[in-house]
């Protein structure tokens, strides 16, 4: 499951450049027993099976270390995982993630890593789908994973803030337009009108990161004053270049067809 997904899209290519690396290990090669059963029944009744610390911290002790290795546990009990988290693992050698499975884990196994991480408030059959999460919003901040190295720092929770919205061909869609500020050509005034949006978007959706995300003086006092001069909703009406392919997205002129 794991390596499958790693082999495909971005992350497949960068993986194939050497611009990162994954090592699967499975706790049944540490299995007990002829069948190298990884799980049993809890203590004390109960549904479910439970992941038995043998197999996974044997596992552990047999995975390679860094310099500055770190073992985080998938498990809903762990701290929300955040873009925050992605950037601080973004900066180690080494991220070793264990997954959990079926019930969870002997509570022993907790003393073998170094924290734990959860998606969300939700129950999954398993972790590998949540450790794949976790490696693709850390392995996307290293260098030479993605093809625009700056292309992430404008993306949602980045600063805090949800992302702005984006917009491209064809400038009109099914009476939708495009917002006028974005084919002006006016950098500072687009810059200014995403801010504005990011702000507005994230007020509306998740004004939870806004609580822990204060705003700069700066960007409070343009707010304000683009909420006297802007309509950040406004669409602007098509021309005949925004069909077919005469002319970028963001406007200007049609390429040289010499």
């Amino acid at each position: 499951m794991v390596t499958g997904y790693l082999a495909e899209s971005v992350l497949g290519k960068a993986v194939a450049a050497g611009a990162f690396q994954v090592a699967v290990h499975d706790p049944r090669e540490h299995g007990i027993g002829r069948h190298r059963q990884t799980d049993d029944y809890p203590f004390g009744g109960g549904q479910g099976m439970v992941m038995r610390p043998e197999p996974v911290v044997h596992t552990l002790e047999q995975v390679p270390r860094g310099e500055r290795p770190r073992v985080v546990l998938l498990d809903p009990a762990g701290r929300r995982f955040d873009q925050a988290t992605a950037r601080r693992f973004a900066a180690l050698t080494d991220l070793i993630l264990v997954c959990g499975r079926y019930e969870g884990v002997d509570e022993r196994i907790r003393a073998h890593v170094d924290e734990e991480v959860s998606l969300g408030d939700f129950v999954m059959t398993g972790g590998e789908l949540a450790a794949l999460a976790v490696i693709d919003a850390t392995a996307r901040l290293l260098p030479g994973v993605l093809g625009n190295e700056a292309s992430h720092a404008e993306e949602s929770f980045e600063g805090g803030l949800l992302e702005f919205p984006q917009y491209t061909r064809p400038r009109q869609f099914r009476g939708q337009g495009v917002p006028t500020v974005l084919l002006s050509g006016d950098h500072a005034r687009i810059r200014q009108w995403r801010l504005v949006q990011a702000v507005q978007r994230t007020r509306e959706r998740r004004p939870d990161l806004l609580e822990r995300t204060p705003l700069s003086q700066e960007a409070r006092v343009l707010l304000q004053r683009l909420a006297r001069e802007l309509d950040p909703r406004t669409a602007g009406e098509a021309t005949p270049s925004s069909e077919g392919r005469d002319g970028p997205p963001g406007g200007g002129a049609p390429p040289r067809s010499d």
